[in-house]
């Protein structure tokens, strides 16, 4: 009999350099043959520290995970501006004086809150069937398009350095970009600016405090199942209850949204509302 398909959730942390994808390959490679590998979040290239690893069924469960709140430490070097927004772009100083720390810290703080934020034209989403980044790299100037983000806590490390950099700490909602973010600053101070470093460091209830390097990550382990999904509502079955959601069932629930459904320590199921007062089960994991 073959071995059970394993369900694990895993705290990664990722080296800058390597892209997400990359991570995921050097998961598979350590695992057996045949066992699916996912992530939550993309982080790029040039970006460290938590990315979230899905092992076996858990792949099943991506979409349900994208939705967390992501916090991040960033550097922004001011006074200079990148085409893709990081190191990894074309960097040129704009010659402009560097303004004082209480300027910086008011235009940190101007950030607060929800807002619409553009998207980098180096970016991996799709805009006409094709991704942004390859249509920028052509030499296209696709209309950029916009994205409702929440900007829930940004704040200073520390003092801006005196070569301009300035240390960040943002917990904003999911697909904020922090580059973006970055280059915005910039403009609003009136010096240019660009993302020099990133590294996340919470996705969720998710921390990076005792992520693994992608090399130690086997196929159980590290209780982050439930931790992955706090942000969605859970609900405790009764034998009977889980006996019917394994078999496909609908139970009594809310009228919408989407809920996991446990029996003690097992995930049963993801469950969305149907609008007639019944949780039907869109995921079953066994």
């Amino acid at each position: 009999m073959a071995p059970a398909e394993p369900l694990s959730v895993w705290r990664v942390d990722k080296p800058a350099g390597p892209t997400s994808h990359d991570v995921v390959d050097r998961v598979r490679r350590g695992l057996r043959r045949g066992v699916k590998v996912g992530h939550t979040g993309t982080l790029d290239p040039f970006a460290s520290g938590l990315l979230v690893v899905l092992v076996g069924r858990a792949t099943r469960l991506a979409r349900f995970m994208t939705g967390a709140d992501k916090t991040y430490e960033a550097d922004i070097r001011l006074g200079v501006v990148s085409d893709s927004g990081d190191p990894d772009g074309r960097l040129s100083p704009t010659g402009a004086a560097l303004p004082d720390e209480g300027a910086i810290a008011r235009a940190v703080a101007s950030f607060h809150g929800p807002q619409r934020q553009r998207v980098p034209a180096l970016a991996a989403v799709k805009v006409d069937g094709e991704r942004l980044y390859r249509r920028t790299r052509r030499g296209e100037t696709p209309a950029l398009p916009e994205r409702e983000i929440t900007i829930h806590d940004i704040a200073l490390r520390a003092a801006p350095s005196v070569d301009g950099t300035v240390p960040l700490r943002v917990r904003c909602s999911a697909g904020t970009y922090v580059r973006r973010l970055a280059t915005d600053l910039g403009d609003r101070l009136g010096c240019g600016a660009y993302c020099a470093a990133l590294r996340r460091t919470a996705v969720g209830d998710l921390a990076l405090e005792g992520a693994v390097t992608p090399d130690a990550v086997v196929e159980e382990g590290q209780g982050d199942l439930r931790a992955a999904l706090a942000h969605l509502p859970e609900r405790a079955l009764t034998a009977e209850q889980a006996e019917g959601v394994l078999h496909g069932r609908a139970i009594e629930g809310q009228a919408e949204g989407v809920a996991t459904l446990w029996h003690g320590e097992r995930l049963l199921a993801v469950a969305e509302g149907g609008g007639d007062g019944t949780l039907r089960p869109k995921v079953v994991l066994g």
